[in-house]
């Protein structure tokens, strides 16, 4: 008998202390993009060599594999079409996770009439997410004129609403940052302050206020420029500390999503158990590998949920107050035992680099030791696959 057919054996390996390697996926791959698949517009040197690795004998992928990324601005299809291109290989819809795809899951808020705001499709994203009446900012400044008061020749006595039946703000959707700031910062303020009916001040002002749901918490990301920019959270730790500022009192978050929260996480788990049943693997995934270049948010938000898996796997429950709050009875137990965070050094934190600023969304806070160091530091995705596979002794 061949010495290579007495090797396969699994009692021959057990004797010579081989490690079988495994053919069937038993982890999840989970990726950021922005700095990790792509730096802006460009693709990063080791992508597409790297995805071709996670490709079977009909071209799709072997591994379960999904894509979280803090980026509100696109539809998932669009997203998808764009890693597609970027990584040489077929990423379906299902398999990309925005930081406001979790809102999909709160029908509770799906009739509120909400002021949306960010850039790109934000009408269409919102409608997707299942949010039918929406009002912009732009429309919420043609019905209120003078409240957009900041440019001094554009200042008008007009009070509105200009439409009698324009209707009351019931809550606020911040799907990412909007391109200028000043007059949604100011135009949020006042809606917060007058339960979404800006034209008068009322006697007291109501709290709590209107429902906040915001998406993505990223303080800094990366992009062409050779510093770091302003994200979403920057935008939000503005408002948080005007509302404060001019109330004296705390803006609450209704909801909170995008990384690190845990529901992002907790609905890429069940993104990753659908795609397994896509690429027909049918049993547990055990173990999935969080890549991402942002100690803040992608190593976050892993080792978070990484706690949450722990406190499941001892029998303490599935649920926690976010969770439980934000989901009530719909909370399924998840599927993975592990969340394992690596960082790659190709984006906003490295190692070694004096840049590295410890921001954590004010309703995480206090932070838990420990959430923001990664399980392991690599040079780029490629390294990161790599890790993965010898970690799992995957062929």
């Amino acid at each position: 008998m061949a010495i290579l057919q007495i090797l396969k054996r699994p009692a021959i390996i057990r004797f010579f202390g081989i490690k079988q390697l495994s053919s069937k996926s038993k982890f999840g791959l989970l990726f950021d993009i922005d700095g990790v698949i792509v730096r802006g517009k460009n693709v990063l040197p080791p992508v597409r060599e790297s995805f071709s690795r996670l490709k079977g004998p009909d071209g799709k992928f072997r591994v379960p594999t999904v894509f979280v990324t803090n980026s509100g601005n696109a539809l998932r299809s669009e997203k998808a079409a764009d890693l597609t291109n970027w990584t040489g290989i077929e990423v379906s819809e299902d398999q990309v996770i925005m930081a406001h795809s979790p809102l999909q899951m709160f029908h509770q808020f799906r009739d509120k009439q909400v002021l949306i705001s960010g850039q790109g499709k934000i009408r269409e994203i919102a409608k997707e997410l299942g949010f039918n009446k929406t009002v912009t900012i732009e429309e919420l400044v043609r019905n209120y004129p003078n409240l957009d008061y900041v440019n001094k020749d554009k200042r008008v006595a007009v009070s509105g609403p200009v439409d009698p039946n324009f209707p009351t703000i019931e809550g606020l959707l911040l799907l990412s940052e909007p391109i200028t700031w000043e007059t949604p910062l100011q135009l949020m303020v006042d809606l917060l302050m007058t339960n979404g009916k800006p034209a008068t001040m009322p006697p007291s002002i109501p709290y709590p206020h209107i429902p906040v749901l915001a998406c993505n918490m990223d303080l800094l990301w990366v992009s062409e420029a050779p510093i770091p920019r302003y994200g979403h959270g920057a935008f939000l730790l503005c408002l948080e500390n005007l509302y404060k500022k001019v109330t004296g009192k705390d803006m609450v978050y209704t909801a909170l999503v995008g990384k690190p929260s845990e529901i992002t996480y907790y609905h890429a788990n069940h993104k990753i158990l659908d795609h397994a049943e896509t690429i027909g693997i049918n049993h547990n995934v055990d173990t999935i590998y969080a890549i991402g270049d942002n100690i803040n948010t992608d190593v976050f938000g892993a080792n978070l949920y990484d706690k949450y898996l722990a406190r499941y796997t001892k029998g303490k429950g599935t649920k926690t107050r976010t969770l439980e709050s934000l989901l009530g009875n719909n909370i399924t137990g998840p599927s993975a035992k592990a969340c394992i965070s690596i960082l790659v050094e190709t984006g906003v934190h490295k190692r070694d680099s004096n840049f590295i600023i410890d921001h954590c969304p004010r309703d995480f806070l206090p932070l838990e030791e420990g959430l923001c160091k990664p399980a392991f530091i690599v040079n780029d995705v490629g390294c990161a696959i790599d890790l993965a596979f010898k970690e799992e002794n995957f062929d």
